[in-house]
Order: structure tokens, then C-alpha cells, then sequence
């Protein structure tokens, strides 16, 4: 007997109709969603358009954590007992974000079961990326990191649509993330043009052959015995 098909579970569909701690926001391009300090009471899910995560030190040097796109969640971090937040989330392009109250999103995480499995998933993936970014900067050159930032922000070899150009994204930006200078990037950013794998004027395209830079020469670890 065949299975029953189950819909899609849709977070933006069930946040919308939500009892109370759910408010709905629109950022313009370079509005501050949350700032690092402030009081950690909430969770954000992105609807629409792209947040830059970034981390300033006390010299006043900032370090680019991650660049989300929609359907990803920010300020997670309140739910394990931090009371500030670490890092500044910033619109990169205009952004339609759903704000989740702590209390509120506890509350969902216990009684929905379809929501609490999405969130999970969505925890995992980002633990997973952490690792991976953590294998690259420690195992492949800055040319192979700025490749394969290229294509995250491109949502290459992911589920889901691919997206190929890019927002603005400079390259101090850029820099910041694969930890290098800005003259390396450009420097690199210019071979990739030459080779065919972007092109930029203005904004950013990605092309999947870009690919080749990073999946013909994957760092090999070797486990102990």
C-alpha cells in the first residue's frame, strides 16, 4: 500500500498564525536587525532577502560570521541562557524578517513537533557548517576559501533553487569571511573572472564551474587508528 503523502511543513505559514510573541518586520538594505550586546529575548526567521552575521572585537575589528539567506533562523542563541547577544545581524538587501519572542518559540519548540523537527534540522545544518569552515580555514589556501565562499553565497550545492547572482558583496567583505587582504581577493576574484567563473560589474554572478576549484582537491584528514 502506498504511503500517504505529507505536506511541506511551512514555517512562514504557521509563525503568521501564531497566538501573541510574533511580530513581522521589514529591514531596508544596511539596518541593523539585532546589534551586538543587546538583550538576547528572541529568535528571528529570515522570509526574504540576505543577513550578514558579524562579530566586532574590542580594537574595533569586525569578523564576518556568516551571510543567511530565507529560511534560515538568527539569535538562536538566546534559547541556551545567553542574556546578550555576541554578534551583530545586518540586512544586506531589503529583508522581510519574522521576530519570535524567547518565550514564545520555547513554547512552539515543545507543543509542535513539525516546527521543533525544522528548527533541529536547522541547528545541525549550521553545526555542520561551522566544522566545515573550521576544516577550510585550517587546511586550504585562501584562493580554495574564497571559492568556496563564493559558491555558499551562491547556494551552490544545496537543496533547493540555485542562485547565482549575488548582492553586492565587497571585498573587504569577502576578505573578512576567508580571513586574508583585500589586494588577495582582488587579485583572485580577477584569475576567476579570467577563467570563466564569475563576473562582476556591479553585482556578483557565479557560475557552477567554479565548482572545480574546490571539489577537485578536497583536504584529506587522516583518522587516527
Amino acid at each position: 500500500m502506498a504511503r500517504k503523502s505529507r505536506a511541506k511543513f511551512d514555517p512562514e505559514a504557521f509563525l503568521a498564525k501564531a497566538d501573541g510573541g510574533v511580530t513581522i518586520s521589514k529591514y531596508r538594505k544596511g539596518q541593523v536587525v539585532f546589534a551586538q550586546g543587546d538583550p538576547a529575548d528572541s529568535v528571528f526567521y529570515i522570509r526574504e532577502g540576505r543577513i550578514k552575521i558579524a562579530v566586532v572585537s574590542d580594537q574595533g575589528k569586525e569578523a564576518v560570521v556568516a551571510f543567511l539567506k530565507a529560511g534560515d533562523f538568527i539569535g538562536e542563541g538566546c534559547l541556551t541562557g545567553r542574556p546578550r547577544r555576541i554578534s551583530t545581524a545586518r540586512a544586506l538587501q531589503d529583508s522581510v524578517i519574522t521576530r519570535v519572542d524567547k518565550a514564545t518559540m520555547a513554547r512552539i519548540l515543545r507543543e509542535q513537533s513539525n516546527f521543533s523537527e525544522l528548527f533541529t534540522a536547522h541547528l545541525l545544518a549550521r553545526m555542520i557548517r561551522v566544522e566545515e569552515d573550521l576544516v577550510d580555514q585550517l587546511f586550504n589556501s585562501s584562493e580554495k576559501r574564497l571559492a568556496r565562499a563564493l559558491l555558499l553565497l551562491a547556494n551552490f550545492g544545496k537543496d533547493g533553487k540555485q542562485e547565482p547572482v549575488i548582492a553586492k558583496v565587497s571585498q573587504e567583505t569577502l576578505a573578512d569571511m576567508i580571513g586574508t587582504t583585500r589586494s588577495r581577493v582582488s587579485h583572485f576574484m580577477n584569475k576567476f573572472r579570467q577563467l570563466g567563473y564569475v563576473d562582476y560589474n556591479g553585482d556578483l554572478e557565479v557560475h557552477s564551474s567554479l565548482l572545480d576549484a574546490v571539489l577537485h582537491e578536497k583536504p584529506q584528514i587522516k583518522m587516527p587508528r
